[in-house]
């Protein structure tokens, strides 16, 4: 077999492809996928709560009730039915939208995508929040932005330090096209943003002509059922909402949508029909009779109770391993714990050691476009059971314990 060159393909490679890279997140899959290995690295949803038989029921009734529709070709902008059971999925969390503002789109991830592909010109500034879910980084790159990071605190973002940006890009004659944020349970920190600091989003998005994309994943996923107030809900005008059903139904129904103000929703549909003609009518039907007749409430309830279980476990694990000088968050829903190791430690240095211990996390650098982060740790909780969760968390203490030990011995405490 001869062997394949990638540098004679170069040339024909188009210039925004050169910084596109797997992300640290895939690239862990096939060591974290190992039996033996606990991974606290992937958000996976844990579906034991699923009820199987019904989705297969409800698959088989599609199929033979409305099967020529379901394996046929559909519109641009999504199944109408479904798209009214996703408006009522946003009323039940309090985000005010209409069936006929939103777009269905293959998951949340191609969302990101059109929404780059829609306003992002080669070099234009988008500003996100530090850390930022890794998704929507390789999205804008992939489109040429360049991502200015606004840090965050356990409030979340921080409205004046965006002001201060927002400012500095004016004054640089320069125009940022949006602001990116998780603002419930963010992925990778685990934080919501205050309900203050959304007022201050709203009136900083109104005020300089900015766009807002609120993604949210996990706002239904609060441990306690507590409904934050949406910012498509302050400055509707502003704001591109982007949902899915991959965290409080199925990611492989691969079923997300965005609601948007009308010529920004039309373009969005246009954008979608090049990319795929139309989403799977065969998921779409299938998602549609879940929400019309299962208890989806319910579904996201047992979810919920999973998810603090294990999130409980793992700090209880945390506070019993970690040495001092690291520090995490609480959630207060979602998927993560956002960890920060002793003074001195850097995660992307430490996973070697951690994977040789069969323990697999993400490092922080991953949410960072300039690389920064690097004394951070992603932790999953989702997925694993919580004694495996307990284990994992026993594994890194002990690789996180003995590194500061080394580091101690070699350079002296408080080095």
């Amino acid at each position: 077999m001869s062997e394949i060159r990638l540098d004679s393909y170069e040339a024909h490679f188009a210039a925004r492809t050169r910084g596109m890279a797997a992300s640290e997140i895939r690239a862990l899959f096939a060591v974290a996928n190992r039996p033996e290995v606990v991974s606290l690295a992937g958000g996976m949803p844990f579906l034991s709560a699923l009820d199987l038989d019904a989705v297969g029921d409800l698959a088989r009734q599609v199929i033979a009730e409305e099967g020529s529709v379901a394996l046929q070709y559909g519109g641009g902008q999504g199944h109408a039915p479904l798209r009214e059971q996703l408006a009522h999925v946003m009323d039940h969390e309090g985000v005010p939208a209409h069936a006929d503002e939103l777009v269905v789109t293959t998951g949340g991830q191609q969302a990101l995508d059109l929404t780059a592909k829609l306003l992002c010109n080669p070099g234009d500034v988008v500003l996100a929040e530090g850390p930022s879910y890794v998704g929507a980084l390789s999205a804008f790159s992939a489109y040429e932005a360049e991502v200015m990071h606004v840090p965050m605190d356990g409030d979340g973002i921080a409205p004046d330090v965006l002001a201060e940006r927002l400012g500095r890009i004016r004054a640089s004659g320069r125009r940022p096209k949006f602001l990116y944020t998780v603002p419930n349970h963010q992925n990778p920190a685990g934080v919501s943003l205050s309900e203050g600091r959304r007022q201050q989003l709203a009136e900083i998005a109104a005020r300089e002509d900015l766009l807002i994309v609120e993604d949210n994943p996990y706002g239904l996923l609060d441990f306690k059922g507590e409904m934050r107030t949406a910012l498509r809900s302050l400055v509707p005008e502003r704001t591109i909402y982007i949902g899915t059903l991959s965290k409080i139904f199925s990611p492989g129904i691969r079923v997300g949508w965005i609601a948007a103000p009308g010529p920004l929703r039309e373009k969005f549909v246009l954008l979608k029909e090049a990319a795929d003609l139309c989403q799977s009518n065969l998921t779409q039907l299938l998602a549609n009779r879940w929400l019309s007749t299962q208890d989806w409430q319910g579904l996201i309830e047992a979810f919920r109770d999973g998810h603090r279980e294990r999130s409980d476990a793992m700090l209880s694990e945390l506070t019993a391993e970690m040495p001092e000088g690291s520090t995490w968050n609480i959630p207060a829903g979602g998927f993560f714990v956002w960890l920060s190791l002793p003074p001195g430690m850097d995660a992307r240095e430490l996973l070697p050691k951690a994977l040789n211990a069969r323990v697999a996390y993400v490092p922080g650098a991953a949410f960072f476009a300039d690389g920064s982060g690097g004394e951070h740790m992603r932790l999953s909780y989702c997925y694993p059971t919580p004694d495996r969760i307990r284990e994992g968390v026993r594994r890194l203490g002990s690789v996180v314990r003995t590194e500061a030990e080394l580091r101690d011995a070699m350079y002296g405490e408080h080095h």
